[in-house]
């Protein structure tokens, strides 16, 4: 499958992490130094502002003129901060300062080559669907609209005990029950979430470029309920059968909406898409070789899609 390189040159330079991350003061310090070099206009959010990078301007300041590229110092977690914190289709170089950092693409450890392949134009950009969802509450009246590149995730707040919930699925004209269940909640995750949430739940994994999504119980209350596999056609509503309390909708790990009784979830494909940067010879299943240990057998040899050369340390 074709995809649309990265264009160079990139003057407009977005910046996301935490500043408390092992090693990070390093690696801005580099950072600064190659984004100087690219004379880039730098926009970082609150914990990026201070040291070498206080000179940038604030994350929200970006304006009409959007952004080139966004950098995120970070694992998975920090991506998918950054992906919330710009507007859609910005191009994201996830630099991994994580642990597993599945959905970043540059180690940081090979921070001056990516960013130098970058600039040369040799990076490729990676599009992919995120899923939209519509608080309804009881009565009928639109709260309020979330979306997620992974998942979005119906759950109890705080309270261990289990919650009834239905499903049903809208598609050529017509409303259809799927099931009914008891268990802590459900996901409902796109092909790139499917390796995040819904894959420790026991959800299968899917190819970026499906136009599917994954709909994930949470410890069903029984063996008769299964992870479902549907296409993005239609919509899909989940409500709770009982009176709750802590019902919890989340996007990504974020935006925390709570549900009361007779509210609803009503989810469908997002309209659009975030972009990953990815580098010459890095694939979908290379990463999950790399990353999850998938179909490794013991001659396996580690795919590094990087070229050797010089590094910067980063404290453990």
């Amino acid at each position: 499958m074709e995809h649309p390189q990265l264009v160079p040159p990139l003057r407009r330079i977005g910046l996301v992490g935490r500043d408390r991350t092992p090693g990070i003061a390093d690696v801005l310090a580099e950072l600064r130094r190659i984004l100087d070099s690219w004379e880039a206009e730098v926009f970082a959010e609150a914990g990026m502002r201070e040291g070498v990078f206080s000179h940038a301007s604030p994350l929200e300041a970006v304006g009409d003129g959007g952004m080139d590229l966004l950098i995120s110092l970070g694992g998975d977690g920090t991506l998918l901060r950054g992906a919330s914190s710009v507007p859609l289709g910005t191009p994201i170089l996830g630099v991994n300062m994580g642990h597993l950092g599945f959905l970043t693409s540059l180690p940081v450890t090979h921070l001056r080559e990516g960013m130098e392949q970058i600039r040369r134009g040799d990076a490729w950009l990676d599009r992919r669907s995120t899923v939209e969802g519509d608080v309804v509450r009881n009565g009928g009246d639109l709260e309020s609209s979330v979306w997620a590149l992974n998942d979005l995730v119906l759950h109890k707040g705080g309270v261990a005990r289990v919650v009834r919930l239905r499903l049903s699925v809208a598609w050529g004209g017509r409303e259809e029950e799927i099931a009914k269940f008891s268990g802590d909640g459900i996901i409902v995750a796109t092909p790139t979430g499917s390796t995040a949430y819904s894959l420790s739940a026991g959800g299968p994994i899917l190819v970026p470029d499906m136009a599917s999504l994954v709909v994930t119980p949470i410890s069903p209350h029984t063996l008769a309920m299964r992870p479902l596999v549907l296409p993005v056609r239609g919509r899909l509503t989940i409500e709770a059968l009982d009176r709750v309390e802590e019902l919890v909708l989340t996007a990504d790990g974020r935006k925390g909406i709570p549900l009361g009784p007779g509210d609803r979830v009503v989810v469908r494909p997002g309209r659009d898409r975030v972009t990953l940067v990815r580098f010459p010879g890095q694939t979908f299943f290379d990463t999950l070789r790399r990353k999850l240990n998938w179909a490794v057998g013991g001659d396996s040899t580690p795919f590094h899609p990087l070229p050797s050369g010089p590094t910067i340390e980063v404290a453990p």
